[in-house]
């Protein structure tokens, strides 16, 4: 297996997206990290000739992966015990995903907490970008019935599903999807949405299908840009929750 990779500044992603999108279309891969100032584009192939025709055109360099690059990935030997109800989620560190020490993590898994805790254990979830599957794997804890996790990353999707098997959870589905065109099961109780503001900015209309949403990945200072458009959909903000430069918002369809 080969992989091409490049980050990229905003302006050359406008740029080349229409083009990459048309040559890569869905084996590219698109790595936004909250606050970050450029993306990270990879697309996998089981032959090396396809990238080179890519790095050709749009630059970026190909690596050669190992033939265990999965199995390495998801059994990195650090790991983290997260306390989530009755139980401890393992969450093995990794190269690209989290372990639940990061404060948009974090912040989001104490609102699911708060906001769930009389509830009965029947409703419904969905992790919007669910990276390593925290999120979705900590509703299942707390008593979600039906949870789906989607991110536009494949070694995402796998690592949420390792995840799952090594805590021994099942029925949380993890799905292969662009966060911005996937449509939200109806009466969707509580989404979740740890994206960029950009992100979270095209989502919003989508979010008209939960009872409750929880938002996070957005920095102090786009907190007032981002209230003021729930308001136009209008999505209610019920809580708001601060820890150094990020921020995570509980909401309701008002």
């Amino acid at each position: 297996m080969f992989l091409w990779r490049r980050l990229a500044a905003p302006q050359w992603w406008i740029d080349n997206e229409k083009a990459l999108r048309a040559r890569a279309g869905e084996q590219l891969v698109i790595i936004e990290r909250p606050g970050g100032k450029r993306l990270q584009l990879e697309v996998t192939s089981e032959s090396r000739t396809p990238l080179r025709n890519l790095s050709a055109q749009f630059g970026g360099h190909i690596e050669k992966l190992r033939h265990d690059w999965l199995k390495r990935f998801l059994g990195q030997p650090e790991a983290k015990r997260l306390k989530v109800g009755d139980r401890s989620l393992i969450i093995p560190a990794g190269p690209a995903f989290g372990t639940g020490d990061h404060p948009t993590t974090a912040m989001s898994l104490q609102l699911l907490r708060q906001l769930t805790r009389n509830w009965e254990p029947d409703w419904s979830f969905v992790d919007l970008g669910t990276g390593s599957g925290i999120l979705a794997l900590a509703a299942k804890c707390l008593g979600a019935k039906r949870v789906v996790g989607i991110d536009s990353d494949r070694m995402a999707i796998s690592t949420a599903q390792g995840n799952a098997r090594r805590n021994k959870i099942d029925r949380a589905r993890f799905l292969l999807a662009d966060v911005r065109s996937w449509r939200l099961p109806v009466n969707t109780d509580v989404v979740a949405a740890n994206l960029n503001y950009e992100l979270l900015i095209a989502i919003l209309p989508t979010l008209n299908g939960s009872r409750w949403s929880i938002l996070s990945g957005v920095l102090r200072e786009q907190e007032t840009e981002l209230v003021h458009a729930l308001k136009r959909y209008p999505i209610d903000v019920v809580q708001v929750r601060r820890r150094g430069k990020w921020i995570a918002i509980l909401a309701t369809v008002g």
